[in-house]
């Protein structure tokens, strides 16, 4: 049995944010703008990714992004009370065992944007 993955040569967003620090806003705009297309696009599937960071999202020979890491994506169509993800990206209902459903993903998006824009995330102690 073999696996092929695709070549992305461009590393992930994360390698690229801890050498630059921060983004600049147009930049920012593109990762943000193109990743929302992405969740949208789950979304529409009733997918909840549930693992959004910049360590799983991959830049591409042309610049674009690629979402990889599925292993925390399930489809919902209501709500799931699974507790999953990485916790400086798990938004308040997961931790509180409340039942989640597809904002979580934003919730995430929420930190990403702040951590492109800032260089560290929004509850870092």
């Amino acid at each position: 049995m073999y696996l092929t993955f695709e070549y992305v040569p461009g590393g992930e967003v994360f390698t690229l944010l801890r050498r630059e620090k921060i983004f600049p806003n147009d930049v920012t705009m593109f990762y943000a703008a193109e990743t929302v297309v992405a969740i949208e696009y789950l979304h529409s599937l009733d997918v909840v990714y549930r693992d959004l960071k910049p360590e799983n999202i991959l830049i591409a020979a042309d610049g674009h992004i690629k979402i990889t890491d599925f292993g925390f994506a399930k489809i919902v169509t209501d709500k799931t009370l699974t507790v999953c993800g990485t916790p400086d990206y798990v938004a308040p209902e997961i931790i509180l065992g409340q039942g989640h459903n597809r904002m979580v993903d934003w919730w995430a998006f929420g930190i990403l944007l702040f951590e492109m824009l800032a260089g560290y995330q929004p509850f870092y102690d």
